[in-house]
């Protein structure tokens, strides 16, 4: 066995090899680039070496400088993780080369199944079922479009050395083949550096179904089973569970058997992942093979907990010499296991990629990268700590939560539960989208397919998880208790609201999805919880009477998508709308400036809170929302933000407007196209008018806010 490694990775997979390596009493070395010096995996390794700048290409793509620091740092191997170098043919060699092992498998075995038209020539050869398409080296554009149009439509266009959902079009009818197609090889030769595609039939209600083998320097083969990872969005992978829903034991059989064979036609040796498609025609399921991926998978946390067996550990084990711990008999499924993907994204804007600050970073109670099958796990892989920033230049993923339990019902619920612990303030991120998935009748009965975020996108986007009511008295609970911790014992200079001659009266502005509200409490007292009947057990609180009303004072004009909310400022006695929306009596007790208990129309309501700029980040076990309560005072003299601006949503760099001074727009038009963390953004018009400026150009890089274009919205055109 190794004394010593290099973990050619960052983030949570360098933290995940690290975990497996301290075990086994194996030394660990660190790389980092720039935007990485104080990251989790440098910490957690024995040692870390300088890499380079924070671009993947000035740091993390350099093979020779990693090859060099290994072997001046006395490693005998080099782990690669997914992504970067894992599945580059040439990185492999060069290690070999260098007297170093690679973990993972052979150059020859990258390069058969790195080319995914090759692969399925390959596969064609072994007898592994393939969906109909063209895999050839004609690249012509008019050649592939006739292609397409012979396979049939929809057709999915895809980068032959592509992986991760990138490179990766669906074209639905032969007029847009030609667009879809520039685009992907775009994508395809910025993320790869390869522009060639293959064209395959686009399957209907499919499911991705895949599994996991590994092979060893004897000859031995075996399978572990298959993950489904059909929940997908633009691509890429949300959820995976194992064992796949719906597939019986005869067709486990002979996936199993079929990836086994893929192995073998290349003389695989360590992990690898045989990905299907399944066609489902009415209770007929119908596999074909898509691509191998030559690396350790994101999602195979779900088959450690199935198994029992640490995919890590088989690695080094294999990369060693040793033979599999395991035959194919002595594997055994034990109940059911679901992976959740915590990213950086805002699923209500086609899930734009974030980048920002983890200001708060709460994990639900869980083991650490402990393998085990005894039905009782909650696992969190990350590789951030709470105050880390997530940065434009990887991938947007913050952690990935593993959930096993006996049945998939109660790994469900275990999921549900996890995530509903999970608090994450700064920056966009889908965790709620996550709880909203898991609870959609298709997810939860095992109605799967590629398309379950789009049949169900009614339950999925847009939602207002928190009663409008409960958001504004947390957000004043949350103001009181911070005032309070803030105040001596003085009574004069208690946020109290005591008064000597007259009644306590005190109003707070809000905005929440663009809309002003204003609250007013008053009758702010002390209490015992005999005075609130519901509130036994409770050892004191306090309470107030609430008024919520819509502001009439304030613009409700909503389509300027650069209207800044958190400009909006009250400078007199606001009026109602229509009324109160609410009027209640409140009682509520504070831990602390974060940990509330709230009695409202009845109900108690445990929530957690945490204040990022004006923004009231609520969390309850029914939800989370966001509110922003207005300083009034400090935007005092501001005006609204500038009219007919279309900023950049990210950092990233511009691949091209779509239009030219000069130009009429509708809302909703596409403008230009971002890109950022390697995928291609379109960004559209927010409003009619006319072009009056381009403010870059095409290849100029943007920071998050920066103004692309301006739009004059006055014209008459």
């Amino acid at each position: 066995m190794f004394s010593k490694i290099l973990i050619a990775n960052r983030g949570e997979i360098a933290c995940r090899v690290a975990a497996t390596a301290k075990r086994l009493g194996i030394s660990t070395v660190a790389v980092y680039s720039d935007a990485d010096r104080q990251a989790k995996h440098v910490a957690v390794c024995d040692e870390a070496v300088y890499l380079g700048g924070s671009a993947p290409k000035d740091s993390y793509l350099k093979g020779d400088a990693i090859i060099a620091i290994a072997k001046e740092t006395g490693a005998q191997a080099i782990h690669p993780g997914y992504g970067f170098l894992s599945e580059n043919a040439d990185f492999a060699q060069a290690c070999h080369d260098a007297g170093l092992v690679f973990i993972g498998p052979s150059a020859a075995a990258i390069r058969a199944m790195g080319g995914k038209s090759e692969s399925k020539r390959l596969m064609e050869a072994a007898g592994v079922p393939l969906i109909p398409g063209y895999h050839g080296d004609n690249q012509d554009g008019a050649f592939l479009q006739a292609q397409a149009d012979n396979i049939g439509y929809p057709v999915l266009i895809k980068a032959s050395a592509g992986g991760g959902g990138k490179g990766m079009r669906v074209v639905e009818k032969s007029a847009d083949f030609t667009a879809l197609l520039e685009s992907c090889q775009r994508e395809a030769i910025t993320s790869f550096g390869n522009d060639q595609v293959l064209i395959e039939k686009y399957a209907l209600k499919p499911r991705h179904i895949e599994i996991q083998v590994f092979g060893d320097t004897q000859g031995n083969y075996v399978h572990l089973f298959e993950r489904d990872c059909s929940v997908q969005r633009r691509h890429q992978k949300v959820l995976e569970e194992a064992p796949a829903p719906g597939v019986d034991i005869s067709m486990r059989e002979e996936m199993g058997a079929a990836a086994i064979e893929a192995a073998r036609a290349v003389d695989y040796v360590g992990a690898g992942t045989v990905e299907f498609i399944v066609e489902q025609r009415g209770e007929a399921m119908n596999f074909y093979f898509m691509e191998m991926n030559t690396r350790l998978q994101v999602e195979h946390p779900v088959t450690e907990a199935i198994t029992g067996v640490d995919l890590v550990e088989w690695q080094l084990l294999v990369a060693a010499g040793q033979p599999l711990p395991k035959t194919q008999d002595q594997l055994v499924i034990n109940g059911h296991a679901i992976e959740a993907r915590i990213c950086a994204e805002n699923p209500d804007n086609d899930f734009l990629p974030a980048t920002g600050t983890l200001f708060t970073y709460q994990k639900p109670e869980h083991s650490t990268f402990i393998i085990t099958n005894d039905g009782t796990d909650v696992r969190v892989d990350d590789g951030v700590s709470e105050g880390d920033v997530i940065s434009p230049f990887y991938d947007s993923m913050i952690a990935k939560l593993i959930v096993h339990a006996p049945t998939r019902a109660q790994a469900l619920a275990k999921l549900d539960r996890a995530l509903a612990q999970t608090r994450i303030v700064g920056l966009p991120n889908n965790v709620a989208f996550l709880r909203y998935i898991i609870n959609t009748d298709s997810f939860s009965h095992a109605n799967l397919d590629t398309a379950l975020i789009e049949r169900e996108r009614d339950d999925l986007f847009d939602q207002q998880p928190l009663e409008l009511s409960t958001l504004i008295t947390t957000a004043i609970t949350q103001k009181l208790a911070t005032e309070s911790l803030a105040q001596n014992i003085d009574p004069f200079s208690q946020p109290t609201g005591f008064r000597a001659y007259s009644d306590y009266t005190r109003q707070f502005s809000f905005v929440y999805h663009d809309q002003p509200y204003i609250a007013h409490i008053s009758e702010w007292h002390n209490a015992t919880s005999s005075d609130n009947s519901n509130a036994k057990g409770t050892d004191k609180l306090s309470s107030f009477d609430l008024i919520i009303e819509q502001d009439a004072t304030q613009s409700d004009d909503t389509d300027n998508a650069n209207n800044q909310t958190a400009t909006s400022v009250v400078t007199e006695q606001p009026a109602s709308l229509s009324g109160p929306l609410y009027k209640g009596h409140v009682s509520y007790g504070s831990q602390d400036a974060h940990n509330h208990t709230l009695w409202l129309d009845g109900t108690r309501i445990s929530a957690q809170s945490w204040v990022h700029d004006e923004t009231v980040h609520i969390f309850t076990d029914a939800g989370r929302d966001q509110i922003d309560l207005i300083d009034i005072m400090a935007h005092v003299g501001e005006d609204n933000a500038a009219v007919g601006s279309l900023k950049s949503p990210m950092p990233g760099q511009v691949i091209a407007f779509k239009v030219a001074v000069g130009d009429t727009v509708k809302k909703g038009d596409p403008l230009a196209v971002i890109e950022a963390m390697k995928i291609e953004h379109t960004i559209t018009a927010p409003t009619d008018g006319v072009v009056a400026e381009l403010l870059f150009a095409a290849g100029d890089s943007v920071a998050d806010g920066d103004e692309l274009l301006l739009i004059d919205r006055d014209s008459d055109s």
